[in-house]
């Protein structure tokens, strides 16, 4: 139908929302979207994910969750060795690096909030609210801000999806930095479902966790990552111009708190 975009745009996690207590390991907040198109999404990104869970677990049940693979929980137990599980993870990178969609982040350093920050502010709400923000400048340029666009997140509790929902339709009714409506609509999805979308933005977002904090770290999952983001200045500048544009960081480095 007319009334809905070309795009449809998936949404995942990484790390703790809450500000009670610091992982000192892992002392952030990271919210992905992934916008894809969605003739390119439905032709192309579900069945490459699709033949590589056939070719790994002879069926396309299993879910891709980044923690279990990294720990080997669950579905992945069945790896020989180190070299058998680094050719799985090089594989499935290579899917992440020739899938083409665009990527919008926040990073919320929990550490550098201010106490007044850490009281008021709900580390997944403030990072909606730059990743909407973001969305819609990218969907201004493809001229589709004013369709239907829906944004898929997972479902995590009754009461944690009343609390988002709330704010999501608060953003989009122009409670946001740009002062504009969204016309944006939020889906949410069982943990179980099978959704390829949802499965790359569970794969995407630790990575961007892991450079905000350990920048000198080697990391080739991100050095995939950095061409995908939305950057200032359109796709000739991929890979370079998505810092505060694609990729946000709050506080910012001059918001050192006091």
């Amino acid at each position: 139908m007319d009334n809905f975009s070309d795009y449809i745009v998936y949404v995942d996690e990484s790390g703790d929302h809450g500000l009670q207590s610091l992982d000192p390991h892992y002392p952030v907040f990271v919210l992905a979207f992934c916008i894809f198109h969605k003739c390119y999404y439905s032709e192309t990104v579900v069945s490459e994910l699709q033949k590589f869970k056939f070719r790994h677990f002879g069926h396309d049940l299993v879910i891709l969750h980044e923690h279990e693979i990294r720990k080997e929980n669950g579905d992945f137990t069945f790896f020989r060795n180190r070299e058998h599980k680094q050719a799985f993870l090089d594989e499935l990178t290579g899917i992440i690096n020739t899938s083409q969609f665009i990527l919008v982040s926040c990073v919320i350093e929990k550490a550098r909030l201010t106490p007044q920050q850490a009281e008021s502010e709900n580390p997944y709400h403030l990072a909606l609210g730059f990743c909407l923000e973001s969305l819609y400048e990218f969907l201004a340029e493809e001229r589709q801000e004013d369709r239907v666009t829906h944004v898929v997140v997972e479902r995590r509790g009754r009461r944690e999806d009343d609390e988002l929902e709330l704010e999501f339709r608060r953003l989009c009714d122009g409670h946001n930095r740009l002062n504009k409506a969204f016309n944006f609509d939020i889906r949410f999805a069982d943990k179980r479902a099978n959704s390829a979308g949802l499965q790359l933005a569970d794969l995407v977002a630790r990575p961007i966790g892991l450079h905000i904090l350990r920048p000198e770290q080697n990391n080739r999952a991100f050095e995939t990552l950095k061409q995908k983001f939305y950057c200032q200045g359109g796709r000739q500048n991929a890979g370079v111009g998505y810092e505060q544009w694609g990729l946000k960081r709050f506080p910012q480095k001059s918001e050192e708190p006091r």
